[in-house]
Parts: structure tokens; sequence; C-alpha cells
């Protein structure tokens, strides 16, 4: 294992929705979790003046119960159960530093066990589908106040001085998905803080507002719980597909413009599950001083 002074860290990106990256594996460069705080060291190295910089903190490790496994850090520190950009840049980081070399494999999270699906050309990962599991609808396993097995469907909620229509969607992690005719940055900087810790969301909440472009494109921001406004949300572009799909305003298959790139997301609504494609791509390595 790496002397304890510093640790190799890579920094990967997906769809702008960026992570720094270290793995538990047992190559020469990976790192000890011995003596080593996640959620102190995901605030450290997520700042992007005084530390690597990223949306938080992501660290691949064996599993007993699936081909590999991951933990997710926010900025905050805070632990998520799921980050749809993050599991397709663990299976380009496993994949391509030969790690594995199945195109199809398994990844525990604390959201459960997700397959993903490598699209592999000149023997580099290029794109990734995810299948993110069922997409959550009632409001106990969200999760949302008010009664536990119905759906909450633009249900008003009351932040400052607006009250916005919100439908919540579990991917692992809760959303409150917002349409609106034109997404501004008074929604996100200023709306989207007071709705993540509403008092509808026991966990508080990633907020997604969304412009419905036709039934088969629609733009989304999202104010991530415990990180702020990211360039890209997976969880929450599939959670945005759900509620269009659920509220009859978009098709099934649907490209979600974001800040940092575009995904492609299908919402199998008999079976109930969501697949997200999209990229992933390495941006820097080097050694992160402790």
């Amino acid at each position: 294992m790496v002397d304890r002074k510093f640790i190799h860290f890579t920094k990967m990106q997906g769809a702008g929705n960026d992570y720094v990256y270290i793995d538990t594996l047992g190559s020469p460069t990976s790192v000890s979790p011995d003596h080593i705080s996640f959620p102190d060291l995901a605030k450290k190295i997520s700042n992007r003046h005084f530390g690597v910089g990223g949306d938080g903190l992501i660290v691949i490790m064996p599993s007993a119960n699936a081909d590999f496994r991951m933990r997710m850090f926010n900025a905050d520190g805070s632990e998520a159960q799921m980050c749809g950009n993050g599991t397709r840049c663990v299976a380009k980081y496993v994949h391509d530093k030969g790690f594995t070399d199945k195109t199809v494999f398994t990844l525990e999270t604390l959201a459960g066990i997700k397959e993903l699906h490598l699209q592999i050309e000149d023997g580099a990962t290029r794109e990734v589908t995810v299948d993110m599991g069922k997409a959550i609808l009632n409001r106990g396993g969200v999760p949302a106040a008010g009664p536990e097995d119905t759906m909450m469907k633009d249900e008003p909620v009351k932040v400052d001085d607006t009250e916005f229509p919100v439908t919540a969607v579990g991917m692992g992690n809760p959303h409150g998905v917002i349409f609106v005719d034109k997404i501004s940055d008074r929604h996100i900087f200023h709306y989207g803080p007071l709705l993540e810790i509403a008092g509808v969301w026991p966990e508080k909440a990633n907020i997604e507002f969304i412009e419905v472009v036709s039934p088969s494109h629609i733009k989304m921001r999202v104010w991530e719980r415990g990180s702020g406004e990211t360039l890209a949300c997976g969880t929450g572009a599939c959670a945005s597909v759900v509620a269009a799909v659920e509220k009859g305003l978009t098709e099934p298959t649907v490209r979600v413009e974001l800040l940092g790139g575009d995904l492609s997301v299908r919402y199998d609504k008999e079976s109930g599950h969501v697949f997200m494609t999209g990229p992933a791509e390495f941006v820097a390595e080097g050694k992160y001083y402790l």
C-alpha cells in the first residue's frame, strides 16, 4: 500500500459531474482505508481552491456481493446512496485500468446492486449504460412526507414567497422534480437550497428544475443535496424522465440536456426500471498530500 503521507487519486467526469476517485482494490497505487476518514477526506479533497476539486469523493472497493463496490461522499462529507454519473466512471476506471476485462458487470451501492454495460472502442470505455433499478414512486420509499403508499405528484410545496408543484421520485436517493416554463438562476440558487431542506423531505432531497422541449427532449438543472448546483446528476436525470413520463409529458426514451452534456434515459414503465446511457472520461491523476 502507499505511504500514508499521500494517496493516489484519479479525477473523472461524466457529463461534467466531476468526482475524485480512489480505490482500495489492492494494486500498488491503491489506498489503504485503515487510517482515512472518508467524510473528512471528501470535504478536503473536493475543495476547488485548497484540494483537487470536485463534486465529491468516490471510493472503489471490493465487494462480497457484486463484482465491485462504490461509496460516494458529497463535497460536504455526507454519504449518498447513489450517483449515476459516478457509476459510469467507476465502470471505466475498473475496466480501463485492468481490474476487470468484463464488459458487463455488477456494482454494489447503498441503493442496491446495479448492472453496468460498457461500450468499448479501441480498447477503452466510451459509454456506459447503467440499469439504475426501479424508480420509487411511493412516498414511503422516496422518502417524502404523506401517506406512505401514495405518489407525490405535483404537490404544492411553499418556500419563501413561492409555491412549487413537486413530484417526488426515488432513485436510491430522494428527488423533487419541478417543471417550469423557463429555468432561471433564481430557481437554482435561491429556491434550490430552500427546497432541499423543505419539511416534506425527511432526508433532504435533490431538486431538479425541468423544461420540456419536446416529447423526446428535456432540459434540466439540479441543486444536489450536500453539493449545490452540479453540471449533471445521473439519478436526477432518471428521476426527471420518470416524472415526465408519469405526467404524460414525454416519451419513455428522452434526451436529457444538462449543463455538462447530454444523457439518454429510458424508463421502462412496465418493469419500473430506468436505464441511463452516457459518457465517462478521465481528467487527471496524481498524489494528494494528506
